[in-house]
């Protein structure tokens, strides 16, 4: 029994160490957080709120490649979904507020190719 309890003990040691390899005690300074994106409104040059970011494209190298804005419609029905690339959306500040804006009108957006997403290959695809 006392051999049986010391090969689980190593075992539970040993794969303890393994999974404390893949942590991390702090996060690299340079870090932003997906909250700083995801379901934040985006305004265009004069102030005008031109959609709101509804999800936030990864890559698989980790990359942060588009961000998918939802266009138009009132409490989501009616609403269009464009995909912009990342750099596309910039942060703004104005008295003392940040926020999110895009060098483009809601028009343009609206008339940007609609997606939808599938959720059986999980991914964003031309809407019909």
């Amino acid at each position: 029994m006392k051999i049986a309890s010391a090969v689980m003990f190593a075992t539970l040691l040993v794969t303890s160490a393994a999974s404390a390899q893949h942590m991390m005690s702090s996060v690299p300074s340079s870090s932003k957080t997906i909250t700083n994106w995801y379901k934040q409104d985006v305004y265009d040059q004069s102030d005008s709120t031109i959609g709101k970011i509804d999800d936030v494209l990864v890559s698989s190298s980790g990359q942060v490649d588009a961000l998918i804005i939802g266009v138009g419609g009132f409490l989501g029905a009616g609403e269009k979904d464009v995909a912009v690339p990342f750099n596309a959306v910039k942060w703004t500040s104005k008295n003392n507020k940040k926020y999110l804006t895009m060098n483009t009108t809601k028009d343009a957006l609206k008339a940007a190719q609609g997606l939808k997403y599938d959720r059986d290959t999980t991914t964003w695809v031309p809407a019909k």
